[in-house]
């Protein structure tokens, strides 16, 4: 009949190549950029603590309205790729992004675990960045560079987000369903997506790569645990928020946060 839709079989095949696009579409290839970004800081002149690794930063210097623009289309772009994940889910037959946990359903408790992995983590990972930049194996990390203008901290807070939904999405609840999918064991699994998470922050160091590869670990587990992305998610966005807000208010006033 003219017009009708054709039955859809996803095989396979058809997964794992779709595994492939959404992480090229996103972390996929911030993991190439970062691994070739570490390579220029290590073949740049200088130790690598006298190096920056900035995250957030000035689209327009001067012009903060066509900055904000900017800021914003990179947030809302950013995110494309989740609404991928969720188109893909709802093709296999799952209900999008609910499939993985990501919804509202449970909101307090979703809330107090995301916090309690956060405090955890974070106290630790601060106290590993610090030991290794003074040995002299990672960028100094400058979490924001903007203008002092009405719109720094709402932005800041919107990148953060911006980062634990994608990253948690793609790298922890899709990534995971689809690797099963695919027959991988739970071990192989779980390696390929901590070293995942792991290369896409190697531009920091090495690190950024070995934090947040433990890191990664630590969610999948508790992933598997709970069946739920959006503690992490919590745990994720408040770890940045915190990095993001924190060091916009403590740089140059707190004699132990590296500056350059």
């Amino acid at each position: 009949m003219a017009g009708a839709l054709p039955e859809e079989r996803i095989t396979r095949r058809v997964l794992r190549s779709e595994a492939l696009l959404v992480l090229a579409l996103s972390l996929g290839a911030s993991a190439l950029s970062s691994l070739i970004s570490f390579v220029g800081s290590l073949t740049k002149p200088g130790t690598l603590k006298e190096q920056a690794a900035t995250l957030n930063s000035s689209y327009a210097p001067g012009r903060p309205w066509l900055d904000l623009a900017w800021q914003l289309f990179g947030i809302a772009t950013a995110l494309v790729p989740v609404a991928l994940v969720a188109h893909l889910l709802m093709r296999e037959g799952a209900v999008g992004l609910r499939a993985i946990g990501f919804d509202r359903r449970r909101p307090w408790p979703d809330l107090g675990r995301g916090a309690l992995v956060a405090a955890g983590i974070g106290s630790a990972g601060l106290a590993f960045y610090l030991a290794v930049r003074a040995a002299g194996a990672n960028l100094t990390v400058v979490p924001e560079a903007l203008p002092d203008v009405w719109w720094k901290y709402p932005v800041l807070v919107l990148s953060a987000l911006q980062n634990a939904v994608l990253e948690e999405v793609v790298v922890v609840g899709y990534l995971l369903r689809r690797l099963g999918q695919l027959g991988w064991t739970p071990m192989v699994a779980l390696a390929a997506s901590s070293v995942l998470r792991g290369s896409y922050h190697l531009y920091q160091g090495i690190g950024g790569f070995v934090g947040n590869m433990v890191m990664g670990v630590v969610f999948v587990l508790l992933y598997r645990r709970w069946g739920r992305v959006a503690p992490l998610v919590v745990a994720h966005a408040l770890l940045d928020i915190v990095a993001f807000v924190g060091y916009a208010l403590l740089a140059g006033k707190a004699g132990w946060l590296p500056v350059v």
